[in-house]
């Protein structure tokens, strides 16, 4: 039988209505799911029992009276630490901000999320800054894999992707600005969208950074994009408000599609045979059905990423050094070297130089992914490593090649996915990324559900570990 946690976020609601499940049973089954598994995967930061207890009885009185506040009332959700909510501190990730005060205010999704009467669990975990693709945090330690917990979530969503394999909850929220939703999602088998730039108000905005939604299958994601994609004034970077209604996932006609598959970025790591089997297969997929598929050239070079690295090192060293002495002895020592090794000796020029390359991939990647309707590719090069290692090959000296699938689309704004489609010779998860011009976060939802369902059967969620040892 089911448990309760497992629902379906449609499903949760049609029970809501008919009285067969109330939001305080489901949000009791959470928090139990929580308190057994958080001793072997580490993925929360803080679990507000009380308050999601008071919130659930208040959607139950709702739903009762037949007066629900949105669809999603009473349905719990877990948010990520760098996400603002009122009275949580956010140390974002790293000991260094141990001291972190209380926010005053809920960002915009934290916002959108409380008006619908969704239920708040608690906070997720995230590596220090957010900058990387790891789950380990100089203040949250090592956030483990549900798949095998000797395994990195990756990151740097790293507790959202954890917990919403587990089943923490049905909905999750996570940020992306070079991965951080899409990499969590191929390596912990889950659903994840980055949206287009700016289709999420977040706060504080910044380039390439977005908030996402992160579950166990495409349409819990499109019901979230419902509430997240509403107006909020303090995102100046936020698109004009659209009417959208992104459940609407049927209707796709793949022979009408034309296809970019692009197997290889030709920079950063070189990506694992079965997970480019993968995306493959998924192209396979859509051929059968009628769509046109063509392999692609990469427009990636590893001058262009190199130049994304120095983009972010030079941001983060900007951060790093602005740090009392004391603070910088907190901070996790792969970031500290990684983030200073170069860019404390950049000169004005140089730093423009990694600016310019951000200008750059942008330009090209708008340019040679617009032939297609969408664009198919893995979504990491790699299968989940060593869950102690803060990056693949543990060198902060090179601590970005991993992210060559995801980084183009923060930067020219698309909106991106990540689907899992099967499993490695291991029973490691595989995603595929599905990429779609900008501004078409509904087409990216809808084809994805296409893929959902062609793709091959899946294996049962990880429920073994949560018994049994590290």
């Amino acid at each position: 039988m089911t448990a309760p946690q497992d629902f379906t976020a449609a499903d949760i609601a049609l029970q809501y209505a008919a009285g067969a499940l109330s939001p305080v049973e489901l949000t009791q089954a959470c928090l139990a799911r929580i308190a057994a598994c958080e001793p072997k995967l580490n993925a929360m930061y803080r679990v507000g029992r009380d308050g999601a207890l008071a919130a659930a009885r208040a959607a139950e009185a709702r739903w009762r009276a037949k007066r629900p506040l949105s669809p999603l009332d009473g349905v719990p959700v877990t948010i990520k630490e760098n996400i603002y909510t009122k009275g949580d501190p956010a140390p974002i990730g790293t000991r260094a901000n141990d001291d972190a005060a209380p926010q005053p205010a809920d960002a915009p999704p934290a916002a959108r999320l409380r008006e619908a009467g969704c239920v708040i669990l608690g906070k997720t975990t995230m590596p220090d800054f957010g900058m990387l693709s790891s789950g380990l945090s100089s203040i949250h330690g090592i956030t483990r894999n549900p798949w095998d917990t000797a395994c990195n979530t990756s990151g740097s969503s790293s507790g959202a992707g954890a917990a919403a394999a587990a089943g923490y909850a049905p909905l999750h929220l996570g940020t992306d600005i070079g991965g951080s939703v899409r990499l969590p999602a191929t390596h912990c088998g889950i659903f994840a969208l980055k949206p287009s730039l700016g289709r999420v108000p977040v706060y504080p905005p910044y380039i390439g950074r977005v908030t996402g939604p992160m579950t166990r299958e495409v349409a819990a994601s499109a019901a979230l994009m419902n509430l997240l994609s509403k107006p909020d004034a303090r995102d100046f970077m936020s698109l004009p408000y659209q009417e959208v209604d992104y459940t609407k996932l049927d209707g796709l006609e793949p022979k009408q599609l034309r296809i970019g598959l692009l197997p290889d970025m030709g920079a950063g790591l070189a990506p694992h045979p079965e997970i480019v089997a993968a995306a493959k297969a998924a192209a396979r997929a859509l051929e059968s059905a009628g769509a046109a598929v063509e392999e692609m050239k990469s427009f990636l070079t590893p001058e262009l990423l190199d130049g994304m690295s120095r983009f972010f090192e030079a941001r983060s060293c900007n951060d790093f050094v602005a740090l009392p002495a004391a603070k910088q002895a907190k901070v996790l020592p792969f970031i500290a070297e990684w983030c200073t090794w170069r860019a404390k000796g950049f000169s004005g020029r140089e730093v423009m130089a990694a600016y310019n390359a951000y200008v750059t991939l942008r330009e090209v990647t708008v340019r040679e992914t617009s032939p297609y309707d969408f664009v198919l590719s893995p979504t990491s090069p790699i299968l989940p490593y060593e869950a102690e290692l803060p990056a693949p090959g543990n060198d902060p000296h090179n601590a970005l090649p991993h992210i060559a699938f995801t980084v183009p689309y923060n930067m020219s704004e698309q909106p991106a996915a990540s689907l899992n489609w099967t499993f490695s010779a291991a029973g490691l998860p595989i995603g595929v990324q599905v990429i779609g011009r900008r501004f078409d976060d509904l087409g990216v939802l809808r084809l994805s559900a296409w893929l959902e369902r062609a793709r091959p059967a899946q294996k049962d969620w990880p429920a073994a570990w949560a018994t049994g040892p590290v």
